[in-house]
């Protein structure tokens, strides 16, 4: 029975000591990633419109798959935001991505993003939405490949202030006063 014991854990040291291997060679190759780079303050009056524009590198010798990919079996890259309550992201606009083709698959082209790349967004506060700095947190969701093959789907996180200023006074429209009941000739 000890025997049995010893061979059970001397198996489970051996591939302990197999995997560890292959994490080992797996942290010799250069991880695909996308960087988000800082953004500015967003400032817009309450119920008016602003836009937002989000930076992103892609490192060296990588690619990811555009918004639109060309291909049904390609994973595009999309943005996700959570906006606090009473600000809305609307209309958000993906670049165009250059069509390459590449070496396990020559005869394809696929619509990529490499290289630095900015994603936009209409940011718009309600009319009522109290003057201030506001959180608008989300992320990248995308899926990296180098020339020779695709890695996982990955996300980058983002986040944004917008500054909401006070809405416009509204302005009443002028009243003509009641027609005098004498009228003159």
């Amino acid at each position: 029975m000890k025997n049995g014991w010893r061979i059970a854990l001397g198996s489970i040291a051996l591939l302990g000591l197999a995997a560890a291997q292959q994490l080992g060679d797996l942290s010799r190759h250069p991880v695909p990633r996308v960087a988000a780079a800082p953004v500015s303050v967003v400032s817009v009056r309450a119920g008016s419109t602003a836009t937002v524009h989000l930076p992103f590198r892609v490192a060296p010798g990588f690619h990811i798959n555009s918004h639109q990919p060309g291909s049904e079996l390609l994973i595009p890259t999309v943005l996700h935001m959570d906006p606090p309550t009473d600000i809305a992201i609307a209309k958000v606009e993906y670049p165009a991505g250059k069509e390459l083709s590449f070496d396990f698959a020559p005869e394809e082209k696929l619509n990529v993003y490499a290289g630095e790349f900015d994603v936009s967004a209409m940011v718009r506060p309600t009319r009522n939405t109290s003057p201030g700095r506001y959180r608008v947190r989300g992320n990248l969701k995308y899926q990296a490949c180098d020339d020779r093959a695709c890695y996982p789907p990955a996300q980058v996180p983002i986040a944004f202030d917008v500054q909401v200023q006070k809405a416009p006074a509204t302005r009443r429209a002028r009243r003509n006063p009641p027609a005098s009941p004498h009228i003159h000739q």
